[in-house]
């Protein structure tokens, strides 16, 4: 393990070296980054916060996610489904989120998908999500070397939703939506968050 590994904070606590010494990673981290996350709206969420990041740092997401949250009406499916043209032009002027045609178009018509996929059977974009966890690990990663960019699972996901119709969701993204999902605990030994889920 390399000293970028694991990053020590103020408060003495070892961390994913990939928090650095920004405060709201940090909170991220600490409070989010690998816990379960489940329900269609909250999946649904931060499949399109995924999908604005592809290309970008999470950072820049995390920064905006409350400005997405009141630009998508807080992500409430049937709320996004229902945008039209006049939303799409709306959003492209929005100066807090990106600002990226394709993703947003991107964004409604996966809306669209997932509205159909949980109108009669609600539950049902959590239990798909949820259907490509692995097993898990026999012993946590050591390194940020050893993190995957993919994995079996999240190239069978990303497939899986783009035979669904649905867009921005390559296995790479899908794995990024794993970890910050808790479908897989990529908290590397030694981080304080991995000790206290042992």
């Amino acid at each position: 393990m390399s000293r970028d590994d694991l990053v020590v904070g103020d408060d003495g606590r070892a961390r994913c070296g990939w928090v650095g010494d920004d405060a709201e990673y940090r909170r991220y981290h600490d409070e989010e980054w690998g816990v379960p996350l489940h329900g269609d709206r909250a999946l649904f969420e931060k499949l399109s916060l995924e999908a604005f990041q592809s290309g970008l740092s999470w950072i820049t997401i995390l920064r905006r996610r409350e400005t997405f949250r009141a630009a998508f009406r807080g992500f409430e499916i049937e709320a996004v489904a229902a945008f039209d043209e006049g939303d799409v032009a709306r959003l492209l002027a929005d100066p807090g989120i990106i600002r990226n045609r394709a993703k947003v178009e991107a964004t409604l018509a996966n809306a669209r998908i997932v509205r159909e996929m949980v109108a009669g059977d609600p539950g049902a974009l959590d239990r798909l999500v949820w259907s490509f966890a692995p097993a898990p690990r026999p012993s946590r990663p050591r390194s940020l070397a050893e993190l995957p960019a993919t994995t079996p699972e999240s190239t069978a996901l990303s497939a899986e939703l783009r035979r669904r119709g649905l867009r921005f969701v390559g296995p790479t993204t899908m794995y990024a939506l794993m970890q910050s999902g808790g479908i897989v605990d990529d908290h590397l030994a030694g981080c304080w968050r991995a000790l206290r889920a042992a």
